[in-house]
């Protein structure tokens, strides 16, 4: 249910970089800008943290850096409080994840860092903020998130079409052509297989009129467990009814009916909905707690 927010965070930054060549970055004084709980934060940190908003395309400036640095010190601080800590090999692989997003090497990332006069170690707090952040919601937030059955219900039956109401019992008719190769041809014989279709009883034996046919015992599936199209397809079907060949990476494929019934199973739509809503929901709650953590902290600003 969960994406990990350090991979976010690593997305954010991969689809943001900047190749931009400037001078090496003046140094600054460690004069205090904010303090969370009695924990500062520097200059130093807002000046580093606005050049990685430049390389990322962000124009935030100095007052949203140094809200993004008082939330990241809220965030170590809860995680620190219910005994979480976040290895260095937690950071490096967080760390080479975004350089994977923007496909070049560690080594590069780095050069890109300091040609924008930022440092290694602004990403990296980052980093190890989001990680740390990540672990608070899983501990903390996702055992309070929970979504009602009847709610759930109620969305499916509104989501669910009237192709995604029947049961079927299913044979699978394959034409082989591994990964594709032939499958005109094989086609072609798929087509001839579905005109002379007489039911699922005969469709052994109708295949052994063709080479390297074969007929599998899909078994039971309901239409949401079938790609929309063929439940489309299906749906319009009778028992014994089979489908237009489609081309597979096994070969050429086609689906015959050999039992049809009216099953408003919507198990499917619902576990989908329940995804969904499960991430909406682990997001508003995770976002209501860090709020609720900064509401209570000891924040000043300079």
């Amino acid at each position: 249910m969960l994406n990990g927010i350090w991979k976010r965070t690593c997305a954010a930054i991969g689809t943001g970089l900047l190749l931009l060549a400037v001078g090496a970055a003046p140094s600054f004084a460690q004069a205090v800008r904010a303090t969370v709980n009695g924990e500062a934060i520097t200059d130093n940190q807002v000046a580093q943290r606005v050049r990685l908003f430049t390389l990322e395309g962000n124009r935030g400036g100095t007052s949203a850096a140094i809200d993004q640095l008082i939330d990241e010190a809220i965030m170590i601080q809860e995680a620190r409080r219910l005994g979480i800590t976040v290895s260095a090999s937690q950071i490096d692989t967080a760390y080479l994840q975004v350089a994977r997003n923007i496909r070049v090497s560690k080594e590069v990332l780095d050069q890109m860092l300091q040609r924008q006069g930022t440092s290694v170690q602004t990403l990296r707090d980052r980093l190890e903020a989001s990680i740390a952040w990540n672990s608070v919601v899983e501990q903390a937030v996702v055992p309070q998130v929970q979504i009602s059955d009847l709610e759930l219900d109620q969305q499916a039956a509104t989501r669910a079409t009237a192709s995604e109401s029947f049961d079927y019992i299913l044979k699978e008719i394959i034409f082989i052509a591994p990964g594709g190769q032939g499958a005109s041809g094989r086609t072609g014989q798929a087509n001839s297989y579905r005109s002379a279709f007489a039911g699922c009883d005969s469709a052994v034996e109708l295949s052994l009129n063709y080479t390297d046919a074969a007929v599998v015992d899909v078994g039971r599936r309901h239409a949401t467990q079938l790609p929309d199209a063929v439940a489309q397809e299906l749906a319009g079907m009778n028992v014994g009814g089979i489908t237009r060949p489609r081309v597979t990476d096994r070969g050429v494929s086609m689906l015959a009916i050999c039992e049809k019934a009216q099953a408003n199973d919507l198990t499917f739509i619902k576990n989908e909905i329940r995804r969904e809503a499960g991430q909406d929901a682990m997001k508003g709650a995770a976002d209501e707690y860090l709020a609720n953590l900064r509401s209570q902290a000891r924040i000043t600003r300079n």
